[in-house]
């Protein structure tokens, strides 16, 4: 991973923040020859002093054969990122760069029997619709079709073991650069440009 001191966090909450913010992660495993990846969406749990990622994937997957035989993960989240122009800098004439989050978390993997796997759609489903205003919330599902639609998923709990980040946003450079890169991402109409934008204004 590409770290230095200027583009860490100050402290684990705010690690943890951006984790709750990013809950679309990429997860790696190994299936003995090649990496294996899937797109997930996540639940990050503070459980006393361990962090867990509850998910599903779809079972018979390579990714979940892979998960099977060995349990080594790491799930990588991100979010917004922007190609930064040194044409704005204070002296131009210097290498462009690019800004971006990202958190690495590594762990083992456990695979959910039936029962957890519901449960753990249930909460999923309970997120984003609302149990008491909409038609497509978990409760209203007939029993038959959740457990139809449950045999080919399979949920899963990662027990994160390491966590690695780089929170890159132009913290190595003078104020007058950060306020020019800032001004010059707000006129995109890359809505990830923006979002970096809004980032580094938290800095200055």
């Amino acid at each position: 991973m590409y770290k230095l001191p200027h583009f860490t966090a100050n402290n684990q909450d705010e690690i943890l923040e951006f984790m709750h913010q990013n809950t679309f992660v990429t997860l790696i495993g190994f299936d003995g020859e090649y990496p294996v990846a899937t797109q997930v969406p996540v639940k990050t749990v503070i459980d006393g002093e361990s962090i867990k990622l509850i998910g599903h994937v779809m079972t018979k997957t390579d990714h979940c054969k892979a998960f099977e035989q060995n349990p080594n993960v790491m799930a990588i989240f991100t979010g917004a990122h922007a190609y930064i122009s040194a044409s704005v800098y204070e002296k131009p004439a210097s290498v462009s760069t690019w800004n971006y989050k990202t958190v690495q978390a590594k762990g083992i993997i456990r695979l959910m029997s039936p029962e957890e796997t519901y449960q753990a759609i249930k909460e999923l489903t309970n997120k984003y619709e609302d149990p008491e205003t909409s038609p497509a919330a978990f409760n209203k599902m007939d029993e038959d079709y959740i457990q139809k639609h449950l045999k080919a998923i399979t949920g899963f709990e990662v027990l994160v073991k390491h966590i690695d980040h780089v929170f890159k946003m132009s913290q190595n450079h003078s104020a007058k650069n950060q306020e020019s890169i800032v001004a010059n991402l707000e006129k995109s109409d890359d809505i990830f440009a923006k979002e970096v934008a809004k980032e580094m204004n938290k800095n200055l």
